[in-house]
């Protein structure tokens, strides 16, 4: 295996401008051919999904792609066929969908936290491998990741969760109950593994203990996996502004925002 290179933080800021610039290329990619793109980002609590996403997306057009978090099921979800409230969010042509966290709650927090039945669980595991293998067939691009998150570096994070009143919102009732079951949690995660890791749409597990390390090699992994190439684009040439006379509305006319700061040049 090829050693990975150490680099600074000054290199870090380098190399993920570099690959977003390469994800807004995938991105037109998908859009020219009508791809239709599902990633899917699953770990521990605090592995950094969700930070990873953000970075993934920061560059990239609103309009053709989609975050998808969704919250426990209302009452009506609650009695739907399990995965139909996550099917709605499924891309459509020229689209990317990034989920963080899915169908998998079944087999995680929810078999867990006792939230389903043991029959509910046997019949995802039935269930999901032949789902996925319908949507790849029908030309979804299915990728699937688990951030790897060892327990010291989990509780650290906690740690700096419950201290750092900016990310204290991320910490909830049900992440502190998580983290007490470690044990049943980890082998929870070996038995989807087991029934999921299907040739058609794999799990790629990522070394999540550095954030900015799992990024870079994440989305690098990412962008060798789904094939792009460059779309042509027309020469752009700025049309001459329009010669007429203006005069402006008074300044005093408009409630302007206090100008609080100024930047330096």
């Amino acid at each position: 295996m090829t050693r990975p290179e150490v680099i600074s933080r000054a290199q870090y800021d380098k190399e993920l401008a570099k690959l977003q610039l390469e994800l807004v290329r995938l991105q037109e990619w998908v859009v020219h051919q009508g791809l239709r793109v599902m990633v899917i980002f699953e770990g521990r609590d605090t592995a950094g999904k969700g930070g990873t996403i953000k970075r993934i997306t920061e560059r990239l057009n609103a309009r053709h792609y989609r975050v998808v978090a969704l919250g426990p099921p209302t009452e009506q979800e609650r009695g739907q066929w399990y995965f139909q409230r996550y099917i709605t969010h499924l891309p459509a042509a020229g689209g990317i969908a990034l989920f963080d966290r899915s169908w998998y709650n079944r087999a995680g927090v929810e078999r867990v936290m006792g939230f389903c039945t043991d029959a509910d669980c046997d019949e995802f595991f039935r269930t999901c491998p032949q789902l996925e293998r319908s949507l790849v067939r029908s030309g979804m691009i299915l990728i699937k990741y688990w951030l790897s998150l060892s327990d010291d570096e989990q509780e650290r994070r906690f740690t700096d969760r419950i201290n750092n009143p900016r990310k204290r919102w991320k910490l909830s009732p049900m992440d502190l109950e998580a983290r007490a079951r470690w044990v049943d949690y980890a082998e929870a995660k070996d038995e989807m593994f087991a029934y999921t890791d299907i040739k058609e749409a794999p799990w790629y597990v990522v070394n999540a203990d550095d954030k900015r390390t799992a990024r870079l090699n994440l989305i690098s992994h990412l962008l060798t996996v789904v094939p792009y190439q460059d779309v042509p684009h027309p020469v752009i040439e700025l049309p001459p502004r329009q010669v007429r006379s203006y005069q402006r509305s008074p300044l005093d006319s408009q409630t302007w925002i206090p100008n609080r700061y100024v930047v330096s040049k």
